[in-house]
């Protein structure tokens, strides 16, 4: 049976909590992830009590076992930023097409004040779930690495 859990700041998640949402994501966001301290660094601040960070971490997990998370920041900004960004969202590949990443979606979109913005790759396959549930392409991102 499928069972969510949702972390914010006043849940005091303690390293191994964030230790086991980053190792999952890692493995199972493959070529769309990051590296696992930049993963950590993103859980620290959804986690963070600061009033200039925060967000939320949905976990979905069957029989004890994490098989999808999603991870939600506070911009700090809204109107022509969106209050929060979608950072990382991945299920278990044994577990997709089953819906658990839309209902993760789903409850991540509920709990979000505001506008939410995220960030896909085109060949991504998650792509049309985001449509599916309203993302709009509006603009092209462009990035300078320093």
């Amino acid at each position: 049976m499928l069972k969510f859990e949702t972390l914010s700041a006043i849940d005091n998640a303690t390293f191994l909590q964030k230790n086991e949402i980053a190792d999952f994501l890692v493995k199972h966001l493959g070529k769309y992830g990051d590296p696992k301290e930049h993963i950590m660094k993103c859980l620290d601040y959804a986690l963070d009590h600061s009033l200039h960070a925060g967000g939320f971490v949905i976990i979905a997990r069957e029989n004890g076992k994490i098989v999808g998370a999603l991870v939600m920041n506070h911009t700090g900004m809204s109107g022509y930023i969106p209050e929060n960004i979608l950072v990382y969202i991945a299920v278990d590949a044994a577990q997709r097409g089953k819906g658990i990443g839309a209902k993760i979606m789903e409850k991540a979109l509920k709990l979000a004040k505001g506008d939410v913005a995220l960030h896909v790759e085109p060949d991504n396959p998650a792509k049309r779930l985001y449509e599916r549930l309203g993302f709009t392409n509006k603009y092209l991102e462009m990035r300078l690495k320093k």
